[in-house]
């Protein structure tokens, strides 16, 4: 096939114009950056937590971005529970026939020492919101991302992980505390990979695209206090780059995730630090989340 009659320009490759996205999480940190990209370049935004305060005031300040007409609209909801997520997912159905992207960025961490570490807030409601709720948002969301997909412009959907998932310790990083492990964190990030892994290949024939960005330190909520203590110089020590992820560096990656360039890309995991995690330098785990 040549190239002659084919468009090529990045006005036509990388564009969300008028497309209709979903982002978990989307009121604050990596979710807010993801949902400033697309409503920047003219989709249609819903962002959703249990922080309506939070989810105006992003709304607000996202719907002045609007350069190509997009626009931010949010719904309270906690999808921590399958009834939350099928709760969100008929609030959304009732206010669109399809949508064309599902970001399911809502997640949490904990840490807390190894000989006392809570089974409720440390595994059960750690693994519920960063795993199971991708699951069920997923399923309840595919009948809107497969009407109308096709192999050349597919449903996407974008599950934000973490490079804490390829960590092989728990313990003594700037984020937690030399005391503190994240075990429930790491495992719970890992079973989001094979997860978008099982779930590329469950909806490919319906035409839907699955893939995985795995962040190391972004600014965010889970991330204030430790940027706080340590400054962003502090929490980069270790870091090939030698600084921590800019919002730019996950608006890009999310923006092709969703661009009709990506609309052959399914099933990877986009590891977004820096090559800080491939280093493996004296202090690479310090550049991990």
């Amino acid at each position: 096939m040549s190239g002659e009659g084919l468009d090529f320009t990045t006005n036509n490759l990388f564009h969300v114009r008028g497309k209709v996205a979903v982002v978990t999480g989307g009121g604050s940190g990596i979710g807010a950056m993801i949902a400033s990209a697309y409503v920047q370049n003219g989709a249609k935004v819903y962002i959703a937590s249990r922080n309506e305060e939070q989810l105006r005031e992003t709304c607000e300040t996202l719907n002045k971005q609007g350069l190509q007409a997009g626009s931010c609209h949010y719904f309270v909801a906690d999808i921590s529970v399958k009834s939350g997520c099928d709760a969100l997912a008929n609030q959304i159905k009732e206010r669109e026939s399809k949508i064309h992207i599902l970001v399911n960025n809502s997640g949490a961490s904990y840490g807390a020492p190894y000989d006392n570490f809570p089974e409720k807030e440390g595994w059960d409601d750690l693994l519920s919101l960063n795993v199971k709720s991708v699951f069920y948002m997923t399923a309840a969301l595919s009948p809107l991302l497969a009407k109308d997909a096709t192999s050349f412009d597919p449903g996407r959907v974008i599950n934000i992980s973490s490079v804490s998932s390829f960590l092989t310790i728990a313990t003594g990083f700037q984020l937690t505390g030399a005391e503190v492990g994240i075990w429930s964190y790491g495992t719970s990030k890992a079973g989001l990979n094979h997860l978008t892994t099982l779930l590329a290949t469950t909806l490919a024939p319906k035409f839907i695209t699955v893939n995985a960005i795995l962040p190391s330190v972004f600014p965010s909520k889970m991330t204030a206090l430790s940027i706080q203590q340590h400054g962003e110089e502090g929490l980069a020590d270790g870091n090939p780059f030698r600084r921590i992820g800019h919002p730019r560096d996950m608006a890009g990656v999310a923006l092709f995730l969703a661009s009709p360039a990506a609309a052959y890309v399914s099933g990877t995991q986009i590891i977004l630090d820096g090559a800080a995690t491939q280093s493996r330098s004296k202090n690479w785990s310090k550049a991990a989340l």
